[in-house]
């Protein structure tokens, strides 16, 4: 009698260790450890990080951050860190945590438009993923890089299309630079080479024009018609006389890219540039800009016509008047000095 009920405490006691221990794996593993309101958060786990950094960086969103080191080191992950970019939901608990933060890692979407320089773009870019600038501009400028993807410093920008890229926040930059090359590769269709070489013009001589059309209209519908007058120029051989070029060409001289140029005055015709298209015959030897998509397929799909000359249109603004000859030009041109003159635009 009394052995058993030596063995009845001894199950009871049993009973209430496993069920402690079962609350206390629960409470542990499997219960809600969240302390945010809104129904996500994003944590960003750089390269190179230990547990300690991650859980420094996890603690402002958990309930008990002890716990969540608990099963952390339960699991293995402090041996294990994973850089990268990782979205924790609402209500999630410490086992699920651990094994988004160490599976799940998820693509950031990168943007960017019409920069001037990769200087601008390697900015641009490091705001969105891990690299920062500087390592992405050497990698960008890196000079093996540009002799074996056929490039030199000034065509470099050539191969950067403003579009939205799914890639992943710690992608290196080195990464990132031959995954654009990837793309310009794509992007140049049988197609478009094919229309590039009936314009007898390289790919990177494509890009350069279509950034000069990028930046003299900014409507998509008249990029054809804009490139068709440059086409018509080359073809007589004369200059492409592009204000843009002088303005890249002056900023480039001034090293000022902030500085905003409205009008173009007659001395900056004379900038000693080889972007100076006054000056010099043919298309810049790099690009002044990133052109869009839509620059560049106006320029390989230009408009066929016998206009020569085009002026900003000041009763229909964006858009511009075109001219077949010099005199219609000059009064096209006369109304636009007029208008430039009445708002005082002086630089």
């Amino acid at each position: 009698m009394y052995i058993k009920k030596i063995l009845w405490i001894v199950s009871l006691v049993g009973l209430v260790v496993m069920g402690g221990f079962s609350y206390y794996v629960y409470s542990n593993v499997f219960y809600s450890n969240t302390s945010f309101n809104n129904e996500e958060a994003h944590i960003y786990i750089p390269t190179g990080s230990r547990f300690s950094d991650v859980l420094e960086e996890m603690r402002p969103l958990l309930d008990n951050a002890i716990s969540f080191e608990a099963v952390a080191n339960r699991k293995g992950y402090p041996s294990n860190v994973k850089p990268g970019h990782y979205m924790i939901k609402k209500g999630m608990n410490n086992n699920d945590i651990v094994n988004t933060i160490r599976t799940k890692n998820i693509p950031v979407f990168v943007k960017f438009n019409n920069q001037e320089r990769l200087e601008n773009l390697a900015g641009h870019i490091s705001r969105q993923i891990e690299a920062d600038s500087l390592i992405l501009l050497n990698a960008m400028t890196n000079p093996q890089f540009l002799k074996d993807a056929g490039l030199n410093r000034s065509t470099a920008m050539s191969i950067y299309i403003p579009n939205t890229y799914e890639l992943y926040w710690n992608t290196t930059a080195e990464a990132f630079r031959d995954r654009m090359l990837k793309e310009y590769t794509t992007f140049w269709t049988t197609a478009r080479r094919e229309k590039a070489k009936n314009l007898r013009l390289s790919k990177e001589q494509v890009i350069s024009l279509a950034a000069v059309v990028q930046k003299e209209t900014a409507k998509p519908d008249e990029r054809s018609r804009v490139a068709g007058v440059y086409v018509n120029r080359i073809k007589k051989g004369m200059r492409l006389q592009a204000d843009p070029t002088v303005i890249y060409a002056k900023k480039l001289k001034d090293k000022d890219f902030d500085q905003v140029i409205k009008r173009v005055l007659y001395k900056d015709l004379e900038i000693d540039s080889p972007y100076n298209t006054y000056i010099h015959t043919g298309v810049p030897p790099g690009p002044i800009a990133m052109p869009d998509i839509s620059s560049i397929d106006g320029v390989l799909n230009y408009e066929e016509h016998n206009y020569i000359y085009f002026v900003a249109n000041v009763t229909n603004f964006g858009y511009h008047k075109f001219a077949k000859t010099l005199s219609q030009h000059n009064r096209n041109k006369q109304e636009y000095v007029r208008w430039v003159n009445a708002n005082g635009m002086r630089r």
